[in-house]
C-alpha cells in the first residue's frame, strides 16, 4: 500500500492553531500559577519574560526551521543534518511516548470529573456517610471532601507503590475514551487534525474569559490578586527562580519532543515560520498570565472562604463557653475577644486552647499547591461553594479536557510522523492504521495508571520520564545546528524559505545564549538529583487522611534510572551503529 506525497496545512492558520493548541496545555493552568506564588508574586514575570526572549522563542523558532526545510518527522531531520544524528530523534519519540503514557490519564481525570458534574449534589461536595450512617467517614473527615474524592473515589489509591491492587474500571473506561477522542482527531493525520485544532485551540480561552469574570467578581477575590501582583523583588536574588522560569519556558513551548519538528514538516517551504514561532510563544506566557489571574481570584475566593469559615468557628466557640452576647463578638473583633477572654478568665480559656484554630488569610494564601492537587482539588472546593457549581464544574473540567487533548495532539504527532516516514511503515500501513496502532499501544501500557498504585508511577514518569533527557536532547539540537550542519548554512536555508537571513538576535541566541542556558539547566537537574538523596514519593495515608513522604523502594529506583537514561542512550548508540554500518560498507567496496 503506497501512501500519498506528504501532506500540507490547508492554511497558515491551521498550523498555528495547532501549535498553540500543543504548547497552551494543564501547565499553563496550574504549574505557572504555582511558580508566581513560589517565585514572589508579579516578580516572576521579570526572569520568566528575560528566559522566554533568550531561550523560548529562538529554539521554539530553530525547532520549526528544522521541519520546514527537512520536510520530514525528527528522525528524517537529524539524520539529513547528519546520519550520526538520527538517534536524536528516535530520543524525542521515545521522551514522547513517555509522555503520551501518563499525560491521557489526566485526560481519562477530567472525563472522570465532567461526568460527576452533573449530579444534583456534587460528589466532592460533602464526605460520604459512614457504615452506620450515623456520621461521615473518618477518613475524609481528617483530610477535606476534595481531597477525598480525588483520592479515594477517583484514583481510589493504596498505601503504598508496592501495592498494586487492581483496575479502577471507571478510570479505565475513561482512558479508552479519551484514548478514542485523540484517534478520531489524528485518524487522517493534518488533514483532521487541521479541522480540530480550531476547536481546541480557541474554546479554553472562552471558558478561561468566563471564569475570569466570574472569578474577579468572587467574594476575597481581590485577596487573590493582591498577592499574586504584589512582587517580592528579594527572589530576583534567589538563583532557583531563574532556574524555574527557564525550565517553565522550556517545558511550557514543549521543546524537544520533536512535536514542533512534526508540525512544521507539514508546511508549505515557503511558510513564515520566523514570524509565527514569536506569535505562538507570546500566546503561550500571555495565556498563562492570563490564567494566573483566574487561578488567583479564585485562589482568593477559597483562602477568603477558608479564612472567614474559620472565624466563624473560633466565634461560635468563644460564644458557648463564654456568657457573651450574640452580638458581642463579629468576625472584626475576635482578636480582642480572644485577648480579652484570656485576660479575664485564664484557667477558663486555658482549657478552650487546644480546640482554638489560628485563623489567619495570609497563612492560606501561602499555602502552595502545585500540579493536580491544584487543578482537581483546589479548584474543585472553590467550585463547590460557588453558585451553580454544577455549571462551573462542566465549563472548567470540559476546558481542562480540551488543554489536554490539543497536546496530546502534539505529542502522538511526534511518534506518528517519524513512524510514517518510514519507508516501510509508509508501503505497507496507511495513517489510518498507524496511527491507531500507536493509540492501542499507548492506552494499553497506560492502564498501569488506573490500578491503585498508578498515581504513584503517574508522578515517578511526570518527574523523571522526559525533565532530564529533554534538556540533553536540545542541547544536542542546538549544537548540532549551529556547529556540525552550520549556522551559515543554516542561516541560507532561513534566506530560502522566508526571504531573509536571521538578525542578529537569533544568532546570538542559538550559538551562544540557549545552549549556556541549557547546560545550566543540565548541571542544575544533575546537582538536584545527586544532593537529593532518596528519591521519594507522596503516599496517601488513610488512617491521617493526607500525604506523607515515602522513600521510593528499590525497584522504583532502578526504574527511575531507566527512565532517566532510556532515550538519551539512543543518541551515543544510533551513532555507534551508524558508523560500524559505514565501516562495513566501505569495507565490502574495497573488497
Amino acid at each position: 500500500m503506497k501512501r500519498e506525497s506528504r501532506p500540507s496545512w490547508e492554511k497558515p492558520a491551521q498550523f498555528v492553531l495547532a501549535c498553540v493548541s500543543y504548547a497552551v496545555g494543564l501547565g499553563n493552568v496550574w504549574r505557572f500559577p504555582y511558580l508566581c506564588q513560589m517565585h514572589g508574586g508579579g516578580g516572576f514575570l521579570i526572569p520568566y519574560l528575560i528566559m522566554l526572549a533568550a531561550e523560548g522563542v529562538p529554539l521554539f523558532c530553530m525547532e520549526l526551521a528544522i521541519g520546514q526545510k527537512m520536510r520530514l518527522g525528527s528522525i528524517g531531520a537529524w539524520s539529513a543534518i547528519s546520519p550520526y544524528l538520527g538517534g536524536v530523534g528516535i530520543a524525542s519519540i521515545i521522551a514522547s511516548v513517555y509522555l503520551c503514557l501518563y499525560y491521557n490519564v489526566i485526560n481519562a481525570w477530567s472525563f472522570w470529573y465532567l461526568f460527576h458534574s452533573f449530579q444534583e449534589v456534587l460528589p466532592w461536595a460533602e464526605c460520604p456517610l459512614n457504615s452506620n450512617y450515623t456520621g461521615y467517614l473518618d477518613e475524609c473527615g481528617k483530610a477535606t471532601s476534595t481531597q477525598y474524592f480525588f483520592y479515594r473515589e477517583t484514583l481510589n489509591i493504596s498505601s503504598s507503590i508496592g501495592d498494586g491492587g487492581g483496575v479502577h474500571v471507571g478510570q479505565a473506561l475513561c482512558l479508552l475514551l479519551a484514548w478514542i477522542f485523540v484517534y478520531l482527531c489524528i485518524i487522517r493525520g493534518v488533514t483532521s487534525t487541521g479541522k480540530v485544532v480550531y476547536f481546541t485551540a480557541t474554546f479554553p480561552y472562552m471558558v478561561l474569559f468566563i471564569y475570569l469574570i466570574r472569578g474577579v467578581t468572587l467574594h476575597g477575590a481581590m485577596n487573590g490578586l493582591r498577592y499574586m501582583f504584589t512582587p517580592k523583588l528579594e527572589q530576583l536574588a534567589n538563583p532557583t527562580t531563574w532556574i524555574n522560569a527557564a525550565t517553565q519556558i522550556f517545558f511550557s513551548l514543549g521543546l524537544g519532543f520533536g512535536s514542533l519538528i512534526a508540525f512544521a514538516s507539514y508546511n508549505h517551504h515557503h511558510n513564515n515560520f520566523e514570524r509565527q514561532a514569536i506569535v505562538v510563544s507570546l500566546i503561550n506566557s500571555g495565556t498563562s498570565i492570563f490564567a494566573s489571574v483566574v487561578t488567583f481570584s479564585i485562589y482568593g475566593f477559597k483562602a477568603t472562604f477558608n479564612y472567614e469559615s474559620c472565624l466563624d468557628r473560633v466565634r461560635l466557640l468563644l460564644l458557648n463557653n463564654f456568657n457573651l452576647a450574640e452580638d458581642a463578638i463579629i468576625a472584626d473583633n475576635i482578636s480582642y475577644w480572644v485577648t480579652e477572654l484570656n485576660n479575664t478568665y485564664p484557667d477558663q480559656f486555658a482549657d478552650l486552647l487546644p480546640k482554638l484554630e489560628i485563623c489567619d488569610l495570609e497563612t492560606e494564601l501561602d499555602t502552595a499547591v502545585e500540579g493536580t492537587g491544584l487543578a482537581f482539588i483546589v479548584y474543585s472546593e472553590a467550585i463547590k461553594n460557588m453558585p451553580l457549581p454544577q455549571l462551573w464544574s462542566v465549563l472548567y473540567f470540559f476546558m481542562l479536557l480540551l488543554l489536554g487533548l490539543g497536546s496530546m495532539l502534539g505529542n502522538v504527532t511526534a511518534i506518528t510522523t517519524p513512524l510514517q516516514d518510514i519507508r516501510f511503515v509508509s508501503h505497507n500501513l496507511s495513517n489510518e492504521a498507524t496511527n491507531g496502532l500507536v493509540c492501542l499501544f499507548c492506552l494499553l501500557l497506560g492502564l498501569g495508571f488506573t490500578t491503585r498504585s498508578g498515581n504513584y508511577w503517574f508522578t515517578m514518569f511526570n518527574d523523571y520520564g522526559a525533565a532530564f533527557s529533554l534538556l540533553l536532547i536540545v542541547l544536542i539540537e542546538i549544537i548540532s545546528v549551529c556547529y556540525i550542519y552550520g549556522l551559515k548554512q543554516f542561516e541560507k536555508d532561513i534566506e530560502d524559505m522566508i526571504g531573509h537571513r536571521p538578525n542578529w538576535y537569533w544568532k546570538i541566541a542559538w550559538a551562544c545564549v540557549s545552549p549556556l542556558i541549557i547546560i545550566t539547566l543540565f548541571i542544575f537537574y544533575i546537582i538536584s538529583y545527586i544532593m537529593g538523596g532518596t528519591p521519594t514519593y507522596q503516599a496517601w495515608n488513610k488512617d491521617l487522611g493526607q500525604s506523607v513522604t515515602t522513600a521510593y523502594p528499590p525497584y522504583a529506583q532502578a526504574f527511575i534510572g531507566l527512565l532517566l537514561v532510556s532515550s538519551i542512550v539512543c543518541i551515543p548508540l544510533t551513532a555507534l551503529c551508524t558508523y560500524c554500518s559505514r565501516q562495513r560498507a566501505l569495507s565490502t567496496v574495497s573488497i
